[in-house]
């Protein structure tokens, strides 16, 4: 992380809801509240982690970030430049500056494509490299995410997952950016394939001082490699907070019964720690309750939690949380 803190990304207030089913015949529409009221930082060259359990709006907060889905309310902001009414071409400048890593990579390339066109087609896309100047930087790309140059001429299903995910990431460092979603990027992955991957984004990140959104369920890993940890329920953003200090002193009942699952490697500490069960499903996005998001499955809600909706409030140092019950 660099000394000096400077914001690369902000999101104030960001909502992302897809309609349903229209309003015909004067009825209301129904929308699916993905990520409902979001707001976070983060700052040059550090890792936000993003965690919550699937569906909870992780992936959607990424993407619409990255303008891959149009926000339906709230400011995003690049290096202080606010980004959600920016036309296709006025963005096109800042798809250079911010990239992706998928989740899925057997989905994420083509598989007409060889490698060395997937990889080159962003730099075709923005104009940035030509002839043999073009060939050095396909094999300077190839290389630094630990491939071979006769990889170039191959096609993804020649390919392991491991390796597929390689040339995705190849993909999204070609154009030079200083800011990465990566979705989910070890989920597919084998086990023993996951810590490469993971340490590999973390040598890239100190070689070209570049920031990360980790998204992620997998909370040992989020923890490896984030310096800030937020955890999502249901559309919105319940905690926030240093990493050690989140998976210290977590304050959340959501984000205490999240890490009570992480497996614990002694047995005799496995033994005596306890597992918080949470009762009851997840809500409806379609229909989430009033109030806490949470309070359907929460052991400790009161009245003010069917009532209102929790804002998140700072704890100190930074530390931020959206429950009536923390103070």
């Amino acid at each position: 992380m660099t000394s000096k803190q400077e914001t690369l990304v902000e999101v104030r207030n960001l909502k992302k809801h897809f309609v349903v089913k229209k309003g015909l015949f004067g009825r209301k529409a129904t929308f699916l509240k993905a990520v409902d009221n979001v707001s976070f930082s983060i700052q040059k060259g550090e890792t936000l982690g993003l965690v919550g359990e699937s569906g909870c709006g992780k992936t959607t907060a990424g993407r619409t970030i990255l303008k891959l889905y149009e926000p339906t309310a709230g400011e995003i902001l690049f290096a202080g430049a606010p980004l959600q009414n920016l036309t296709h071409k006025e963005l096109l400048p800042y798809r250079k500056k911010m990239q992706m890593i998928f989740q899925d990579p057997y989905a994420s390339l083509d598989p007409r494509m060889t490698v060395g066109e997937i990889i080159g087609d962003p730099l075709d896309v923005h104009k940035m490299y030509e002839g043999q100047d073009r060939t050095d930087r396909i094999k300077e790309l190839i290389e630094l995410v630990g491939l071979k140059q006769d990889h170039i001429n191959r096609y993804p299903h020649e390919f392991s997952g491991g390796q597929r995910q390689r040339i995705g990431i190849a993909r999204a460092l070609a154009v030079e950016p200083e800011f990465i979603v990566c979705d989910e990027p070890i989920s597919a992955l084998d086990v023993s394939i996951q810590a490469q991957v993971v340490n590999m984004l973390e040598e890239l990140q100190e070689k070209f001082g570049l920031t990360y959104l980790f998204i992620s369920h997998d909370l040992s890993m989020v923890r490896h490699i984030s310096h800030k940890v937020g955890v999502m329920y249901l559309g919105n953003l319940v905690e926030i907070a240093d990493a050690h200090e989140l998976y210290t002193n977590m304050q959340h009942p959501y984000t205490k019964a999240l890490l009570s699952a992480l497996p614990i490697p002694d047995p005799d500490l496995a033994e005596k720690s306890e597992r918080i069960h949470l009762q009851g499903d997840v809500p409806s996005p379609l229909n989430p309750p009033p109030g806490c998001a949470f309070q359907t499955r929460c052991a400790y809600a009161v009245q003010a939690c069917r009532e209102t909706k929790p804002q998140l409030k700072d704890m100190g140092n930074g530390h931020q949380v959206a429950c009536h019950i923390v103070h």
